[in-house]
């Protein structure tokens, strides 16, 4: 071999050389573990926190104060005839990042009534939160879960229902509500609460703390039913 050649090979080893110890200290092996780590990362467990029987003008709000810290975003399902004096309440809702939704005017089961009336109950309440907001309720949730296929195109309307369900309202017991929760929760739960009483209040945060701390990530009733 030619001294030239030799001199030409020996400069191209050097470089790659230096080219090699620029990559190795640009992206090292840490850093390739990291990206390869998260990129082979299973994507985080979904639940939807949601709330019946509102807005409550003192619980609603502390509910609201403890998401908001929290940067959580829920659903609340709004009861039409709770809304007049409230519609400050209603639109901080809103304005928060949290889905609204119907709940009947009144609290009736719509099962037992003709199909002309459980349109009534829904749609005056979605006027009223349309009055309110500037926007008409996509989701239903029929008091106790009881509906009337029909109503979807009489109403165009999608109920939202549940499969978690501590029974908050007839109990005042924070640990055995957030037990009952967390002992079933499963990436796509949705739980229900209520956020007109404390204890239901102090459960639900304590639950989002929780579930959060365990990787959890916490999306609106239309988020998980549209996924």
């Amino acid at each position: 071999m030619k001294k030239k050649d030799r001199v030409f090979q020996g400069a191209a080893s050097a470089l790659l050389l230096f080219l090699g110890v620029l990559c190795y200290n640009h992206f090292n092996v840490r850093e390739y573990s990291e990206v390869f780590r998260e990129a082979a990362a299973e994507p985080a467990p979904k639940v939807a926190l949601t709330f019946d029987d509102g807005p409550d003008p003192v619980y609603t709000p502390k509910l609201l104060d403890g998401l908001k810290e929290r940067k959580v975003h829920v659903t609340f399902f709004l009861i039409g005839k709770k809304l007049e004096g409230q519609e400050d309440l209603v639109r901080r809702i809103q304005q928060e990042g949290h889905l609204i939704g119907n709940h009947t005017y009144s609290h009736v089961d719509l099962s037992k009534l003709s199909e002309s009336q459980a349109k009534e109950e829904i749609e005056k309440t979605s006027n009223s939160i349309y009055e309110i907001t500037g926007e008409y309720p996509t989701y239903v949730r029929p008091p106790f879960g009881e509906w009337q296929e029909e109503l979807e195109f009489e109403v165009t309307m999608l109920p939202i229902l549940w499969n978690i369900d501590p029974i908050d309202w007839q109990r005042s017991d924070v640990e055995g509500i957030v037990r009952d929760v967390e002992k079933k929760v499963a990436d796509g739960s949705i739980i229900l609460l209520h956020d007109c009483y404390d204890s239901s209040v102090e459960a639900a945060l304590r639950i989002v703390d929780d579930l959060l701390e365990q990787g959890y990530q916490f999306v609106t009733a239309d988020q998980m039913i549209l996924e």
